[in-house]
């Protein structure tokens, strides 16, 4: 049997034909090179490059920490910024207050009292709730008077339930007019309800109300804090409701005085 009978149309025009019982080497590369065809070049992949996976040497492993610890590094720089930042905002918790006198030019005619005594009288309504604190604060008060010479037999201290109830004493004593400056002196301190609240607002509001209408200056000598510690830190509030009073009525003194003399 010949090859051509085996794969007609692959014998070679001019080629010997192979003998009986032999392949011919053409046909056999033929058929080899027909099962396993060379890629040939396209579009599509001529320009192909098959992606590496090639691993990172070890100078990129430094590129990459480092990189990471320059993200890290702005973490710890934010606690100066917080502590900048909140030097630079106002602190609100201060105690005390802004000092410095009034300033006013010489050609304006000025009125100002000083807490002086001598013979006016004073009137001081006094809250028994808290005694404790009233009790401290009446004793500076009573130090305040002596040291500005205020008679002893010329004060009178008019005792009330609490602080809700100072206005309507303090209001009393001015109408009497036999006082030249009312002292209205008690200790609230804040609980668990909104009691607190009512019985401070009301006592200043009402204290204030008591010396618009009798036109007798009423000082505020209550304290409204939140533990009994800090009242009783500031109970030489007792003593700076005095010089107030003395001051407000010395003022209003020479008020008087300087109306009659315009007449």
């Amino acid at each position: 049997m010949s090859a051509s009978e085996f794969w007609p149309g692959e014998e070679r025009h001019g080629a010997p034909a192979a003998a009986e019982g032999e392949v011919d080497e053409s046909v056999v590369e033929n058929v080899v090179a027909a099962a396993h065809p060379e890629p040939g070049p396209s579009e599509d992949t001529e320009d192909f490059e098959e992606p590496g996976f090639d691993e990172p040497d070890e100078d990129e492993e430094a590129d990459e920490d480092e990189e990471a610890d320059e993200d890290e590094e702005p973490e710890e720089d934010d606690e100066p910024e917080d502590a900048a930042v909140a030097e630079a905002e106002p602190l609100l918790r201060l105690a005390g207050h802004a000092p410095g006198d009034l300033e006013i030019p010489d050609d304006i005619a000025v009125l100002e009292g000083a807490p002086v005594g001598g013979r006016r009288g004073v009137g001081i309504v006094a809250a028994r709730f808290n005694g404790e604190v009233t009790n401290r604060l009446l004793e500076s008060a009573f130090a305040e008077l002596d040291r500005a010479q205020v008679p002893r037999e010329l004060v009178t201290v008019m005792a009330v339930p609490g602080a809700f109830e100072l206005p309507l004493g303090a209001m009393a004593l001015a109408k009497t007019r036999r006082y030249s400056a009312i002292v209205a002196i008690g200790c609230v301190i804040r609980g668990e309800t909104a009691h607190f609240d009512y019985v401070a607002g009301e006592a200043a509001s009402g204290i204030q109300l008591a010396a618009l209408e009798t036109g007798v200056p009423v000082a505020f000598g209550v304290l409204t804090v939140d533990t009994l510690e800090q009242a009783m830190a500031r109970a030489d509030k007792g003593a700076e409701a005095v010089r107030t009073a003395l001051e407000m009525a010395d003022l209003f003194g020479q008020l008087r005085a300087a109306a009659k003399s315009g007449q």
